[in-house]
């Protein structure tokens, strides 16, 4: 039996990064970067609006102060220009035609070029319109408004580093430098087998000594929001000649293969002999962890198998704890440090220490709190759980307010 530690060391180092290819932009998101990404323009590339408003030369405008009083102070004193001509309406997308000149401005709108001549832009609502092309303004801006050219990104400037998993901002960030089809990691494909002669699918009604496999859809589920490409192969019978083809197809077909159920020490647990049967090398079958000790992984060539409990609560979290991470490794991922050390919201004990615990926890008001659990067939603990508490070997008591480690599902 090997410490979780040594257990997901071992997972991590045997990881290989996959082959890459393009993609859409529409296509991106979730995938992993498997190059840097640097702009190809200035961001703004042109001095912009950065409000609706009036675009003139701030000396047209700089209140002359009350005496006692600085410029730009709440006493704006006496305008030395009150009245603009309008000479330009500048909509956004549009090239100002019109340089302004002395006592002008330009009407602007939110995102427009601002027009040669003027260094500010007066908000809308600053200003009333006098006549038709005149307008008057009624306090001093408080700031320039106008968003510079380049002041964001310079041409060139490095926006996204390799190994960045795509997320909705960076979608938006790979739009705006003309990046839409960015060279990402290919995806693993994730081979799922249920086994147990007990396990009916969730469509049917079980009938007496049989249930409902939850393994399947869930490990499905979790590969799918990875995003790996889940191949759901179905449940596979206990005996050990059915279960030798499932998986001899599955080692085939697919990158890593998952199995749940069939790895404890019970007559009928035959996963471990049938994947070395199958030229798989078991690098490890016993974990210092509760639930899930008894976890298998094991490589065959470039393909790779877990082989995990068939209680679902154990399937869930070692997912999380060690299958999630290979996977993106697996994509290229440079880091996976989801986890937090936050306070104990209750006092909390368990009775036994000899293994790392993992218990189902609600994390409110930066605060953990552990939700009803009755052990590693009750799932329903983790529809009210967004957190998993890990408990150190050796500690049996957790007091209100002390730190503990925690990882977000």
């Amino acid at each position: 039996m090997v410490l979780f530690e040594d257990a997901l060391s071992i997972v991590i180092g045997q990881a290989t990064v996959p082959e890459s290819g393009r993609v859409s932009l529409s296509a991106s998101a979730g995938r992993v970067l498997a190059e840097d990404i640097f702009s190809d323009m200035e961001m703004p590339p042109f001095d912009k609006s950065a409000v609706d408003g009036y675009a003139c030369r701030m000396g047209d405008i700089a209140p002359l102060p009350s005496p006692g009083k600085e410029p730009g102070t709440s006493d704006a004193g006496l305008w030395k220009s009150a009245t603009l001509a309008v000479i330009e309406t500048i909509p956004a997308g549009k090239i100002p035609l019109t340089t302004v000149g002395p006592r002008e401005c330009s009407k602007i709108m939110t995102g427009a070029m601002v027009p040669r001549g003027a260094d500010c832009v007066v908000m809308v609502e600053d200003a009333v319109e006098t006549t038709a092309d005149t307008v008057r303004f009624t306090r001093f801006p408080r700031a320039k408004n106008i968003c510079y050219k380049g002041e964001d990104i310079r041409l060139g400037d490095p926006v996204l580093s390799k190994g960045t998993k795509i997320a909705p901002s960076h979608v938006a960030v790979l739009a705006s430098v003309g990046a839409v089809t960015p060279m990402v990691y290919n995806q693993p494909r994730v081979g799922i087998i249920s086994t147990g002669d007990e396990l009916v699918e969730p469509f049917r009604m079980p009938g007496l000594a049989q249930i409902r496999n939850s393994n399947g859809c869930q490990l499905e589920a979790q590969v799918n929001s990875v995003p790996a490409i889940a191949d759901y192969i179905g449940i596979a019978p206990d005996d050990g000649p059915g279960l030798r083809s499932v998986i001899d197809r599955a080692l085939t077909e697919n990158d890593v293969v998952l199995l749940s159920g069939g790895v404890s020490m019970g007559e009928f647990d035959h996963v471990p002999g049938i994947l070395r049967e199958a030229g798989v090398e078991i690098l490890f079958e016993k974990i210092a962890i509760q639930p899930g000790k008894p976890t298998v992984f094991g490589r065959k060539g470039d393909k790779f198998v877990f082989g995990l409990p068939g209680n679902p609560v154990s399937s869930f979290v070692l997912f999380e704890m060690m299958v999630r991470p290979f996977l993106l490794k697996m994509m290229g991922h440079k880091e996976h440090t989801p986890d937090l050390f936050l306070r104990m919201g209750v006092d909390f004990s368990r009775r036994k220490s000899e293994r790392k615990s993992l218990i189902p926890v609600q994390i409110r008001e930066g605060a953990v709190f552990p939700v009803e659990y009755h052990g590693s067939a009750h799932i329903q603990a983790y529809s009210k759980a967004n957190a998993i508490l890990i408990m150190e070997i050796g500690t049996t008591d957790i007091n209100k307010g002390e730190q503990v480690h925690v990882r977000p599902i």
